[in-house]
């Protein structure tokens, strides 16, 4: 048995669900987000909660059922209250501009970085840190993960990026190591 897929979600008063077929549509204040679930998986909303159940209770079908409840509790909470990921910036000379609704890198190369914003995310920028948000967690954190390999933190003086509270093990150089 799932211990995950037999949690019911409660649904939030400003929450609309429409189940169509294996299409499950989510509704909220921040916006609408949709999915194809997996047909294994019965839902059922009753009172306000989302209940999930497999159809046929095997090992396959217990692993998508706490994943369907998973992804559906994620649509749930990104119309609610939406997701931001936040990305620190370290380095001289390294910083990060808005221009329109995407994002210009300058990271130590010959050339600045251009990403462009998809649908439904934003980039807000603060001193050396990037916060990128929208109502898809998925999305959110694809873009995040994406802007944080251009110029990952390199162990040796932290220069790069990465995700605020990340802990970045520094090595010695040659110097303090020869000794």
């Amino acid at each position: 048995m799932s211990r995950i897929g037999k949690r019911p979600i409660i649904l939030p008063d400003s929450v609309e669900i429409e189940i169509n077929g294996t299409t499950i549509v989510v509704k909220g204040p921040k916006g609408e987000l949709s999915r194809d679930i997996r047909p294994e998986i019965l839902l059922q909303v009753e009172d306000g909660k989302i209940n999930f159940k497999p159809v046929v209770n095997n090992q396959r079908n217990r692993a998508f059922w706490g994943l369907t409840r998973t992804l559906v509790d994620n649509m749930v909470k990104g119309v609610t209250e939406g997701y931001v990921t936040k990305l620190q910036i370290e380095g001289v000379g390294y910083k990060a501009v808005p221009e329109g609704e995407g994002l210009v890198l300058r990271v130590g190369f010959s050339h600045p970085v251009n990403i462009d914003s998809q649908d439904g995310i934003k980039f807000l920028v603060e001193r050396n840190i990037v916060s990128v948000s929208g109502i898809d967690k998925e999305l959110v954190t694809q873009t995040a993960a994406r802007i944080r390999k251009i110029k990952p933190p390199e162990p040796y003086k932290g220069k790069g990026i990465r995700y605020v509270g990340e802990i970045v093990r520094r090595k010695v150089g040659k110097k303090a190591v020869g000794k």
